[in-house]
């Protein structure tokens, strides 16, 4: 039993490395206690992926939907959580721990801990001048991957960069999922950055440069036939306008301006509807996918579905019960 706990761990461990080396975000669930009886054992993990697919064991019935959900909210929010999966929901939950009270016939209690694993966005810094070389060593300390690419950089240069290329060729590069692109050539081949800057996956590119500089590589570009979209897209002069000077100011400024794009963004994508069809279970209250629903119940010409069946048969016994507990909230 303990080696085939050991392999299905190592599957799941594999799984996570894969995801990662794609840059990939996942959590990542591991039961921490028990109390018998109970599936799944200390040690057991699962593996939750953005769209609620899950890989490994950390229980059935009524576990993995309470797993999921929070796998899901895990990752919008970037922090992790503590679950607690017991016959009875607690009256009084202890400090940090979550519960979720279920009916499964198991009886046993689950504690789990989730942990969202978001891979670093990217900031790829195109130059090697003053600026660039402290805004890679500042992205770095917020937490960027810093990737910096241009002729003849070093590590030297950048010893605090991630990832350095000598030249603009991205074609064979594993760039980060979120990628976001800052063109820091400050005169010194600043079309050949911009047009490779165009040409990759970013969510939000930057030039620094002063607006009508900015403005006359603009036009070149959309004269080159770049994607007008993009060209009016590209921030320039780059990041907020705090009265910088230095380079060190001016990275700041720069990186000030990035971060805000980013959180932005994330704000927006999280206020997209929903557009899985959902329903709750009326017994524990959990978030059931309506579309693979195994378990359902007609009552009064209305369609009710449940997490497990222990759930589906509490209803089906007494369902005023339930129904009004569902209008009172009590």
């Amino acid at each position: 039993m303990r080696n085939k706990r050991m392999l299905e761990s190592d599957k799941v461990l594999e799984k996570a490395a894969s995801l990662q080396s794609q840059g990939k975000p996942f959590a990542l669930a591991t039961v921490i206690r028990c109390e018998s009886p109970t599936s799944a054992k200390p040690g057991a993990k699962a593996l939750v992926e953005p769209d609620g697919v899950i890989h490994g064991w950390i229980g059935g019935g009524c576990a993995q939907p309470a797993v999921i959900k929070i796998a899901r909210r895990a990752l919008e929010e970037g922090q992790p959580y503590l679950i607690r999966i017991s016959p009875e929901r607690s009256v009084e939950s202890e400090n940090g721990i979550m519960d979720f009270g279920m009916t499964c016939h198991s009886g046993g209690t689950l504690d789990i801990f989730v942990d969202p694993i978001i891979p670093r966005p990217g900031l790829l810094v195109l130059g090697a001048s003053p600026a660039a070389q402290a805004l890679a060593a500042l992205a770095k300390r917020v937490g960027f991957q810093v990737l910096v690419a241009f002729p003849g950089a070093t590590r030297e240069t950048f010893p605090e960069a991630d990832q350095i290329l000598d030249g603009f060729d991205m074609a064979a590069e594993n760039l980060p999922a979120e990628l976001f692109v800052v063109v820091a050539t400050q005169g010194k081949k600043d079309e050949e950055a911009l047009e490779t800057a165009l040409g990759l996956p970013a969510q939000y590119v930057a030039f620094i440069a002063s607006r009508r500089k900015a403005e006359k590589l603009k036009a070149y570009l959309l004269e080159r036939g770049h994607n007008p979209t993009q060209v009016n897209a590209i921030a320039a002069p780059a990041g907020i306008d705090i009265g910088a000077v230095t380079p060190e100011e001016v990275a700041l400024s720069v990186l000030a301006g990035v971060v805000q794009a980013r959180r932005v963004s994330a704000m927006r994508s999280q206020d997209k509807p929903v557009t899985l069809p959902l329903a709750v279970d009326p017994v524990c209250h959990m978030t059931v996918d309506i579309a693979t629903a195994e378990y359902t119940h007609l009552h009064q010409g209305q369609t009710y579905y449940f997490c497990c069946k222990g759930c589906r048969e509490a209803f089906a016994k007494t369902p005023e019960k339930y129904l009004v507990q569902a209008e009172t909230g009590v």
